[in-house]
C-alpha cells in the first residue's frame, strides 16, 4: 500500500493550498481516508476526514480549526483525496499526512505546508 501526497509548500497567510493524496495498492472506495497534521513541537492531530460514501454523498468531519477553511473530498476512480485549505494562518504550519482506514490503517509520507505571516 502506498499513500503519496503531495500539493505542499510555501504560501501567505490568506493564500490557499490543495493538498493531494494518491493511493494504490488498496480497495480506496471502502476506505475511509482523512488527514491529519504535524507542527515543529507538537504532537500529530486531526484535520478532517472522509467515509466511503455511496458515490455520491460521502460524510466528512473537520477538526473545529478546520471548519469553514478546509474542504476534505475524494475522487474514487483517481484513487484520490484532497484537501482544499482557504484563509490560511501561519498557525496552519506543519507537515500534512494523509491516511487511510480500514482492517489495517496506513498513512502517506507527509507534505510540508507552511504560511508566512
Amino acid at each position: 500500500v502506498q499513500l503519496q501526497a503531495s500539493g505542499g509548500g510555501l504560501v501567505q497567510a490568506g493564500g490557499s493550498l490543495r493538498l493531494s493524496c494518491a493511493a494504490s495498492g488498496l480497495v480506496f472506495s471502502r476506505c475511509e481516508m482523512g488527514w491529519y497534521r504535524q507542527a515543529p513541537g507538537k504532537q500529530r492531530e486531526f484535520v478532517a476526514t472522509i467515509g466511503t460514501g455511496d458515490g455520491v454523498f460521502y460524510a466528512d468531519s473537520y477538526a473545529d480549526f478546520a471548519k469553514g477553511r478546509f474542504t476534505i473530498s475524494r475522487d474514487n476512480a483517481k484513487n484520490t483525496v484532497y484537501l482544499q485549505m482557504n484563509s490560511l494562518k501561519p498557525e496552519d504550519t506543519a507537515v500534512y499526512y494523509c491516511y487511510s482506514a480500514g482492517p489495517t490503517d496506513y498513512w502517506g509520507q507527509g507534505t510540508q505546508v507552511t504560511v508566512s505571516s
